[in-house]
């Protein structure tokens, strides 16, 4: 049965309905971006279902952009292609019913929530979006192919709903990196919005798959987060150790600043400077990070760490110890059966770049 009447004008052009809540049908979704959607307005979002306040900041957000007369829909939509042999594809969470509550209560025009045969009519697509280098690093070393998979509908999922702006979450850094290169490399006239993660009180990065948590296991969880904000405040008191040196009076490069303040700091201080010296402040970051996870790793339940990695947002390749300007510290691991992701941004190497010239 379609979600859209489909009554005509003596002119033969269809009357022009409110959208209805589900679309379940490309037609239907069709029907509704060409009657609703508005000029260089029309915003779409896309999920796996199981919506939580991390999808609802993305509903909001592109409600922000597009305005009260802009189209959002919200696409809910377990893509099989995107799990490999031994992933919870058949035990992910579809939760449709609550789904709808949470993405009208954002902010959505029409929620798309098509079957798996709608999408993929006659069977799983022979044609595919290859992710290319980045797509094998990290999360796509973890799960080959699931890039592939996962470019592949987004690239299908923008052609059906035709936006201007497409909405991704910053918690799915190398997800959102790809996108981007996706619709660079093959002309996609939409804007890729990154909307920063959001975290539970405790600090874990809100997913669909945190339900699968026990107690103990989620305690050990903490890690991840833990882990990401203490390479956050070890790299912050690292480069308020060096504006310090770059304060001295008479400084005319970092290493004779450094130097100077050392001498003037208790000895307690002495390793962190030897650290700022050495410009080590990658390493530091990973050195932070490390601790924590190996504390977790002995904790019970223990944490089984995946990878850590410190790269560059726009290759997702590990940067040196050396490096200066973003990076992203990601990291993956499993406690228990729940495998879990989460990142944070960083600006290496700024402070002293610009006290001291960048070629100090």
């Amino acid at each position: 049965m379609s979600l859209f009447a489909r009554d005509r004008t003596a002119s033969g052009r269809p009357v022009r309905h409110q959208p209805a809540e589900l679309l379940r049908t490309v037609e239907d979704l069709h029907d509704a971006v060409a009657h609703f959607g508005a000029p260089g307005g029309n915003a779409v979002v896309m999920t796996m279902g199981a919506l939580h306040e991390g999808h609802a900041s993305l509903v909001r957000a592109a409600r922000e952009r597009v305005g009260d007369k802009g189209f959002v829909v919200v696409t809910v939509f377990v893509n099989p292609l995107q799990f490999g042999a031994g992933e919870d594809l058949d035990r992910y969470p579809r939760t449709l019913d609550a789904d709808l509550e949470v993405a009208f209560d954002a902010g959505a025009s029409a929620v798309f929530a098509p079957s798996v045969d709608e999408v993929y009519p006659g069977g799983e697509p022979q044609v595919r979006i290859a992710a290319g280098p980045m797509g094998e690093l990290l999360e796509g070393a973890s799960r080959p192919g699931h890039f592939d998979g996962m470019l592949t509908v987004v690239a299908k999922l923008l052609h059906l709903t035709a936006p201007d702006l497409a909405f991704f979450g910053q918690k799915d850094a190398q997800q959102l990196a790809l996108i981007r290169r996706m619709a660079r490399d093959l002309n996609f006239p939409v804007e890729i919005v990154g909307v920063p993660t959001v975290r539970e009180t405790d600090g874990l990065a809100l997913s669909s798959r945190n339900r699968y948590l026990s107690a103990d296991e989620r305690r050990t969880a903490l890690a991840l987060s833990g882990a990401l904000f203490a390479a956050r405040d070890r790299l912050a008191a690292q480069e308020a150790l060096r504006a310090r040196a770059a304060a001295l009076p008479g400084t005319q490069n970092r290493a004779e600043a450094l130097s100077r303040l050392g001498e003037a700091r208790a000895a307690a201080d002495a390793h962190a400077v030897a650290q700022a010296a050495e410009g080590c402040g990658a390493e530091a970051v990973r050195a932070a990070a490390r601790t924590v996870l190996d504390d977790a790793s002995r904790a019970e339940p223990p944490l089984v760490l995946d990878y850590l990695a410190l790269v560059d947002p726009a290759d997702f390749t590990e940067v040196a110890d050396d490096h200066d300007g973003e990076a992203i510290l990601a990291v993956a691991a499993r406690v228990g059966a729940t495998r879990l992701i989460d990142n944070i941004p960083l600006l290496l190497g700024a402070t002293m770049s610009t006290m001291f010239g960048a070629t100090q």
